[in-house]
């Protein structure tokens, strides 16, 4: 078979598949070419459909979204801490003015001692996930779906519900509901929070890698 009809084959293969996500709602949420995106070129990178970072800076959906669902593919390296950001308001200062679901590699002794509302699928400093590495090991991709309908927030890691939020319990900005401390970084009550924002991925937290692919979006 020559080039020509490969590239056009898979031309029309790569369209098909286009065509079939739009139809169910599904599109990437930073755009084919990256154009629904702000970040810095500089840090972030895509090679074969692989995105990385080289710093701790976070590239952010020019769009604000308020009820979705978010899916995408991570891996992760030794010690990795990432996280995926939703109902962002303040890009720029968005740690206390957003919601984190946290990203980790939970078999480095770092992460596995912590507390476990810093672990993988948590939501970030306020609700641990109701079990336990179901990350993969670094090196392996993981999948994720986060689901964000007014204050609820959902989270499927590796095809398995493990965080369930209703973020209008959370009317202390110091104390979760079951009393174990927020912190301090982290002021403002999450039943005061928006429920529309900006999407965010953290970039490289420390000294470890992150990759994420397949990052894709629908509207509910």
């Amino acid at each position: 078979m020559s080039k020509k009809i490969v590239f056009f084959v898979f031309a029309a293969i790569f369209a098909a598949t286009i065509t079939a996500e739009a139809k169910g709602g599904w599109k990437p949420l930073f755009g084919a070419d990256f154009s629904d995106a702000t970040y810095n070129k500089a840090v972030w990178t895509v090679s074969d459909g692989v995105l990385t970072a080289s710093k701790d800076e976070s590239i952010w959906s020019t769009k604000e979204y308020e009820n979705f669902t978010l899916e995408l593919e991570f891996k992760n390296e030794h010690e990795t801490n990432s996280g995926v950001v939703v109902y962002c308001t303040n890009k720029e200062n968005w740690v206390p003015n957003a919601v984190e679901i946290q990203i980790a590699d939970d078999y480095c002794e770092k992460w596995s001692t912590s507390s476990l509302d810093w672990q993988c699928g948590a939501i970030f400093g306020h609700l641990a996930a109701n079990k336990q590495k179901v990350v993969h090991e670094p090196g392996e991709w993981n999948s994720m779906k986060i689901t964000c309908k007014g204050k609820i927030i959902t989270v499927v890691l590796n095809g398995k519900k493990i965080t369930k939020m209703d973020m209008s319990k959370w009317t202390s900005g110091t104390v979760n509901p079951d009393g174990s401390k927020i912190p301090s970084w982290q002021p403002k009550p999450f039943a005061e929070l928006p429920t529309k924002g900006y999407i965010g991925l953290q970039g490289k937290h420390g000294n470890a890698t992150i990759w994420f692919r397949n990052i894709k979006i629908k509207e509910l």
